[in-house]
């Protein structure tokens, strides 16, 4: 392995955790409605638990109502229940059909709580931004040791590393700061 590859590895690794923190970011609840806060319910299939995406269709009908259309129709008491009894703290409505969650206004404690929540995922992401960091810099220093870098590839590739770490760490501030602000609007 050279010197090139650890650093084309480490930004791999690192584009995946921002890849990772956006999508985390994505199921913290806003004020507003979001789709993918139904990503983690599961529903119970022909006998297995399968994600909610898998048996129905799930989709906007305004910016405070999803709407869940069941490819079945024995699915939805099923999906409904599945909703009510998950930790989002939504109530399903069915219509025929066609299963409407309405999306109930967050009050000011609940706001603070999903920003704290919106930033301890920021900061594991920058955690593991960190550990690939030093990772990173290990895999140098054993090409230094094993002779086949020189000490100043080493000091070229630490700072070079430094930088994409740099530049990585502002992105996740950047996604938190932006979830936090939705987060917090009315």
């Amino acid at each position: 392995m050279t010197i090139a590859d650890i650093k084309k590895t480490t930004q791999t690794k690192m584009d995946q955790s921002i890849e990772a923190l956006k999508s985390n970011l994505g199921k913290v609840r806003t004020g507003r409605a979001n789709p993918q806060l139904l990503d983690t319910i599961h529903v119970e299939y022909y006998g297995s638990m399968v994600p909610l995406s898998q048996v129905a269709n799930v989709t906007l009908l305004d910016s405070r109502t999803i709407s869940v259309q069941p490819w079945e129709k024995n699915m939805g008491a099923k999906i409904e229940k599945s909703i009510r009894e998950s930790d989002l703290g939504l109530n399903p409505a069915s219509m025929g059909d066609l299963i409407r969650v309405p999306m109930p206004p967050m009050s000011e404690e609940r706001r603070k709580e999903m920003t704290k929540l919106a930033r301890t995922e920021g900061e594991n992401s920058k955690i593991a931004i960190r550990n690939l960091r030093r990772d990173a810099n290990e895999g140098v220093k054993k090409l230094v040791k094993d002779k086949e870098a020189s000490e100043d590839d080493q000091k070229r590739s630490e700072a070079e590393v430094q930088k994409l770490t740099d530049k990585h760490i502002a992105d996740i501030d950047a996604l938190v700061a932006a979830k936090e602000q939705e987060i917090m609007a009315i």
